[in-house]
């Protein structure tokens, strides 16, 4: 590691963010935006029909929760549940229903998408909020987004079946992570592609505002959300928690899961200009003093840069951070207040 750090000394990301215009950011974004997709790999494979099917409907208190399935490819499919809030939709000034401010949720390692819906593991209900991820698509519809949580690739019910019966691990990340190296996809390519059709499903939902689609995650969950909403436009705001720091202080010197590499990406770029291809869209971060996995120290310095690319374009007000007195955990308190302002103002 003495070595690999030394690399990372000598070999500075070629595209690390350092415009000073407007005109700059364009060269510098086209430029970045199209390495960044290239390396995740898959992004460009053609979509095929998303066969939506609902094969659940359950009223909850204050929400409806549906479990869904769509294609993500033609041979990989998404479960997911969706919460609709119950009256709040309103009628226009033509009579027509108000569509929703959408958000897709994205759960960190854990159990899966269960986890952010209030769902025990033995299929009972929680009562109030729990684990470090809080439920936090629950709280969503409670701010009466529409909100869609599904299962990542690996997790939940897309776990590997022969590791599932082998392992207690409550994910299957490093396997398809280090054999679809060698066919050039990444799990964090192939999880952003996943959130692209969740995009797409979404613009199928008449309860929806396609124009005010946001996306949040926790954690790995943080880190797709970084990536989806750096390369896809549709995605109006983002709140990330619990990811955002220098690589070098994070998965470099500290032991991750595999599904958080992303082969040369440092050639050209850290995680804070990744996050600085969001601009000017709305972005919010939240960080917790005690995080060990994403260091404080190193996350304000990354929210400094990411920051600096929001002043050169004039948009500063739509770049915001949290940091609140806390582990590594989810938060939310002006992160919820913060997509509020941009999804439904």
């Amino acid at each position: 590691m003495d070595y690999v750090r030394q690399l990372y000394a000598d070999y500075p990301p070629s595209l690390a963010w350092n415009c000073t215009s407007e005109a700059e950011w364009k060269q510098w974004r086209r430029k970045l935006k199209t390495k960044v997709a290239d390396l995740l790999g898959g992004l460009d494979e053609p979509r095929c029909d998303l066969q939506p099917q609902v094969s659940k409907r359950t009223r909850m208190g204050g929400y409806t929760r549906e479990r869904v399935v769509f294609q993500s490819r033609e041979n990989l499919s998404i479960p997911a549940w969706v919460l609709i809030p119950e009256g709040q939709a309103s009628l226009s000034a033509a009579g027509t229903p108000q569509r929703l401010p959408a958000v897709i949720c994205l759960h960190g390692h854990g159990p899966g998408k269960d986890d952010i819906v209030g769902i025990n593991d033995d299929g009972t209900q929680r009562t109030e909020y729990a684990g470090y991820q809080q439920d936090f698509a629950i709280q969503a519809v409670r701010h009466g987004f529409f909100v869609i949580a599904p299962d990542m690739f690996g997790f939940g019910e897309r776990r590997d079946r022969i590791e599932q019966a082998q392992t207690k691990d409550t994910s299957s990340c490093r396997q398809p992570s280090m054999a679809g190296l060698l066919m050039g996809h990444t799990v964090a390519g192939i999880r952003v592609y996943d959130v692209m059709r969740c995009v797409d499903y979404l613009l199928t939902r008449p309860e929806v505002n396609e124009k005010r689609i946001g996306l949040m995650g926790i954690s790995g969950g943080g880190q797709v959300t970084t990536f989806a909403a750096a390369v896809d436009e549709r995605i109006s705001a983002a709140l990330i928690s619990g990811y955002l720091a220098y690589w070098k202080d994070s998965i470099i010197s500290i032991h991750h899961c595999p599904d958080n590499y992303v082969p040369s990406l440092l050639q050209y770029a850290e995680m804070p200009d990744i996050a600085c291809l969001i601009a000017p869209r709305p972005v919010f971060f939240e960080n917790g003093t005690r995080d060990d996995i994403f260091p404080l120290k190193s996350a304000r310095a990354a929210f400094r840069s990411v920051k600096s690319a929001y002043d050169v374009l004039g948009v500063e007000h739509r770049c915001g951070m949290e940091v609140f007195e806390g582990e590594h955990s989810f938060w939310g308190r002006k992160g919820f207040a913060f997509l509020e302002r941009w999804l439904k103002g």
